[in-house]
């Protein structure tokens, strides 16, 4: 008997805004993300092991950073 269990990152985008990117430099669009973590058994999520993150991601270079609170509440 198989018991396949794991944990999986999904990522969803909340909203996008127009600023400028602190490792390219160039005023492109940003969009913020959240990312949730979840325990999953025969390959459905059952439940959260962490906290949901919030990134900001750069559409011109496409880096990441960890968003800020104030970033969050702009969105």
């Amino acid at each position: 008997m198989f018991l396949i269990f794991g944990i999986r990152s999904k990522d969803k985008i909340v909203g996008s805004r127009l600023g400028r990117c602190e490792v390219c430099g160039a005023t492109a669009a940003q969009t913020l993300v959240r990312r949730t973590t979840k325990f999953s058994l025969f390959f459905v999520p059952l439940f959260p092991v962490r906290a949901a993150r919030h990134f900001v991601t750069c559409t011109n270079c496409g880096r990441s950073r960890a968003a800020a609170r104030e970033e969050l509440v702009a969105a």
